[in-house]
């Protein structure tokens, strides 16, 4: 039996230009990080006296014999591309539902790519799972996304991507002061809207529409360096706010899909209430709000949003990682 478990992100800025779309023509950029919330992928190998070849076990549990009838998108076509053609059984357990902003199907792919090499007895790197979970979803299943959240996942901690336009990711990590990062850790707060999207769909019109938006993008790129300017050098701290901020007033006006009139409002409550900014975490459209507050007014935010569950986090620094390993 092999166990992975494998962090959710949360991106600060730059969110649009890891799409091929963009990278493509100019490269993209992106300022992220792991947080302590989990999926745990369980892989173990049957031995030969089966009913069934393959169970995969997810919000439904499947019984197949041939990897062609596996219904599990990632599952099925991780499966085809690792070659596992014996008996074995998938289970996941996850700390936060799917479709809410913090990048859940990418966190399964590089779960599932690390504990399959394993399964392989294959040693391999973070940017190696990161590029095969991303080839699994971005290339073969040719899902409208970009590749940020299968990087933030695999690497784990404070980092900056840069998505090349042929392809390639370059990862630097985010030097940072622990009591500036101990700082913004404890000043940012999640709250759950209480509603799922579809990210794939947002990011397909997004996409479709990337020419019109370009500069748009280009700008959320430049919110970057200034962020990992603040963690570097301790600076101007509350600053953080203020770029968020910003960034997600660029963010909900690229397509009319990504914010609502119930985010605007509950986000304007935030702010009524001495949030200093935030932004919709993921493609937009539901999931989770993420708010930069100081602590002196933590609560009065959370009572102006009593009706969203509020989930404090703080930042994970290990990455993808084996956590169980019994072949």
């Amino acid at each position: 039996m092999i166990i992975t478990r494998t962090p959710f992100r949360i991106s600060f800025a730059g969110g649009g230009t890891d799409l091929k779309a963009y990278y493509a023509k100019e490269e993209g950029k992106v300022i992220s990080t792991s947080i302590d919330k989990y999926i745990y992928v369980v892989i173990k190998r049957q031995i030969g006296i089966v009913e069934h070849k393959y169970r995969i076990n997810w919000s439904k549990v499947e019984f197949k014999s041939s990897i062609n009838d596996i219904e599990h998108p990632i599952v099925r076509e991780a499966l085809r591309l690792f070659g596992i053609d014996f008996p074995i059984e998938i289970t996941t357990f996850t700390d936060i539902p799917g479709q809410t902003g913090l990048g859940s199907s990418s966190a399964f792919a590089v779960g599932l790519v690390h504990a399959l090499h394993a399964l392989k007895g294959e040693m391999v790197s973070k940017n190696t799972i990161a590029a095969t979970a991303a080839n699994i979803e971005v290339d073969i299943l040719g899902r409208s996304m970009g590749k940020q959240d299968h990087y933030a996942s695999a690497y784990g901690n404070l980092n900056t991507f840069t998505f090349n336009k042929d392809g390639t990711v370059n990862v630097e990590p985010v030097l940072y002061r622990p009591e500036v990062r101990d700082l913004i850790e404890k000043n940012l707060n999640l709250f759950y809207l209480k509603s799922k999207r579809n990210a794939s769909k947002i990011l397909e019109v997004q996409e479709q529409n990337t020419p019109q938006i370009f500069n748009n993008l280009t700008e959320l790129k430049r919110f970057v360096d200034p962020l990992r300017e603040i963690f570097s050098s301790g600076l101007d701290i509350n600053n953080f706010g203020e770029l968020l901020h910003q960034s997600w007033l660029i963010k909900k006006d690229l397509t009319d899909v990504i914010s609502s009139i119930e985010i605007d409002t509950y986000y304007q409550k935030a702010l009524d209430n001495g949030a200093l900014g935030g932004k919709l975490l993921g493609a937009g459209g539901g999931g989770f709000l993420l708010l930069y507050v100081e602590e002196q007014n933590q609560q009065a935010v959370v009572d102006a949003l009593s009706n969203l569950y509020h989930l404090n986090v703080s930042f994970d620094q290990g990455g993808t990682r084996i956590t169980y390993y019994d072949q």
